[in-house]
C-alpha cells in the first residue's frame, strides 16, 4: 500500500487513519498523545494505577466504570465521580492499584483501534523507555501522534507538542526511517533545547494555559524522566513492570 510505509521499519503517520494504516502491519504501535492522554496515562501507571481508555466522553462512560469496577475521570471541566481528569496534575499521586476510566476523544480513541498489536503509550517524560521496550519486541514500530480535533468539523489538526513526542521516541530507535519519521526526529531536534518554552507557546498548551492548566504543560515537557512503560493489555494501559 501507498500510505503504510512498509518499505521502513520506524513509520509515523497521524491520528486514526495512521492507526488503520500501520498497526496490521506493525510489531509496535506507539500512542503519542502529549496534552495529556499520554502524559496522564504515564504519571498514574507509573504510581501503579490501571488506566481503562475510553473514547467517549459522554454519560455512557458511567456505565463502563460501572461494567469494569473502576472509578471515573472527567474532562478536566466535565462531570467525573473522582477528582480525577485528564489533567496529569489530577493524578500526580493516584495510590497504586487505582482502577481508573479515562475518556479521551484522541488517545484513547486510537489505542482502542490498534487491534492485535502491542500498544505502548508514550509521551516526552518517557520517550527513552518506551523505544527500548519497543525495540525489544519487534523492529516494526509505528509511532502514532495523536493530534487534536477541530471542534467545528471534528477534522484532525496536526498537534505541535505531538510531533515532537514521536520525534522523541524515534529519536531513541533504531532501524530505517521513513521520510515522515524523519520529519518527526528533524522537528524533535530543532525544538529539544527548549521543550518547555516551545510547549507553552504552541496552540494546545496555550489553551490549557488560558484554563489555568499551566503545571499540566511543565509536567508534559519534562524529557525523558521516567522508565516507566505503559502496555495496554485486557482493555487497560499497566506498567510492563506489573506484568
Amino acid at each position: 500500500m501507498i500510505y503504510n510505509q512498509s518499505e521502513f521499519n520506524l513509520r509515523c503517520e497521524w491520528g486514526s487513519q495512521g492507526v488503520a494504516e500501520l498497526a496490521p502491519i506493525s510489531d509496535v504501535v506507539v500512542i503519542v498523545d502529549v496534552l495529556s492522554f499520554s502524559t496522564c496515562v504515564e504519571i498514574a501507571t507509573n504510581n501503579g494505577a490501571i488506566i481503562f481508555p475510553y473514547a467517549y466522553r459522554d454519560e455512557s462512560a458511567i456505565d463502563y466504570a460501572k461494567s469494569v469496577q473502576a472509578e471515573l475521570a472527567s474532562h478536566r471541566q466535565r462531570w467525573t465521580t473522582t477528582g480525577y481528569s485528564l489533567s496529569p496534575k489530577s493524578v500526580a499521586e493516584i495510590p497504586a492499584g487505582t482502577r481508573l476510566v479515562l475518556p479521551s476523544p484522541n488517545g484513547s480513541f486510537l489505542t482502542l483501534h490498534t487491534g492485535n498489536t502491542l500498544t505502548l503509550a508514550g509521551c516526552l517524560r518517557n520517550c527513552q523507555a518506551v523505544a527500548q521496550f519497543a525495540q525489544k519486541y519487534g523492529d516494526k514500530i509505528a509511532v502514532i501522534p495523536a493530534g487534536e480535533r477541530w471542534k467545528e468539523d471534528g477534522s484532525l489538526r496536526p498537534a505541535f507538542e505531538d510531533l515532537i513526542g514521536a520525534g522523541a521516541i524515534l529519536s531513541y530507535l533504531d532501524g530505517s526511517l521513513s521520510p515522515e519519521a524523519e520529519v518527526a526526529v528533524a522537528t524533535f531536534q530543532a525544538f529539544q533545547q527548549d521543550l518547555l518554552g516551545y510547549l507553552k507557546k504552541c496552540s494546545s498548551g496555550k489553551e490549557l494555559i488560558e484554563k489555568g492548566f499551566e503545571l499540566d504543560v511543565e509536567l508534559s515537557a519534562a524529557f525523558n524522566i521516567s522508565n516507566c512503560v505503559p502496555l495496554f493489555k485486557n482493555n487497560a494501559y499497566l506498567n510492563v513492570e506489573i506484568f
